[in-house]
């Protein structure tokens, strides 16, 4: 299954919640990278991403990411990935190291939204309160790759709302971490437009 060059074009709704964890139970990330940690509390972010006509591949994703240091710059290292897509799963490993894996999602689109990656876990969504205009993101990820880390540029603009979010990873899944707990943040963006990857290759630095 062939898929884009980069970067990738994608377009469409996204749901971020962040959840405090102790270093315990943080997933592990890369040597070269380190968790973000305040006392003995660790950073991890979820989110569910439906990428829609418009981007140079349509499908459903669900990941888990690390906020990181590599050195004095802060990172995101996404440590866990599904999506439905195959051309998706093999360009995201061969461009650049996200370790993307297979899973069958269920999306009920009328609100709250409701979405389940099948044998993992599933959330219902609905907006709280909706931020005027639209707004831009930019981070950079960071990822095990051909013995080295290789970093790459994320851009994304769209309307912002404040969520309200009900996760249910399942307990015997790989999100079983999360169990019990509850995100203290969760924000959609709306009708977003999202740059992924760089130009050229990415960099991959020992």
């Amino acid at each position: 299954m062939s898929y884009p060059p980069q970067p990738w074009w994608l377009c469409g709704e996204m749901s971020v919640s962040l959840w405090r964890l102790p270093k315990r139970l943080l997933p592990a990330v890369p040597e070269g990278l380190s968790p973000v940690l305040l006392g003995d509390t660790g950073i991890v972010g979820t989110a569910w991403v439906l990428y829609r006509s418009g981007s140079v591949l349509e499908y459903n994703e669900l990941l888990a990411a690390v906020l990181v240091r590599r050195g004095a710059r802060l990172r995101a290292c996404i440590t866990h990935i599904w999506v439905d897509s195959a051309a998706s799963l093999r360009g995201g490993r061969e461009l650049w190291g996200i370790p993307k894996e297979r899973a069958t999602f269920g999306v009920d689109s009328v609100e709250p939204l409701r979405i389940e990656a099948h044998g993992i876990a599933s959330a219902s969504l609905r907006d709280r309160v909706s931020l005027p205009g639209k707004w831009s993101l930019g981070y950079r990820i960071a990822q095990s790759m051909a013995g080295g880390i290789a970093e790459n540029r994320v851009r994304a603009r769209g309307r912002v709302a404040v969520r309200t979010s009900s996760w249910h990873p399942d307990p015997h899944g790989p999100l079983g971490w999360l169990r019990g707990r509850e995100p203290f943040r969760s924000l959609a963006l709306h009708d977003f437009e999202m740059r992924f990857g760089e130009k050229a290759d990415s960099s991959v630095q020992g």
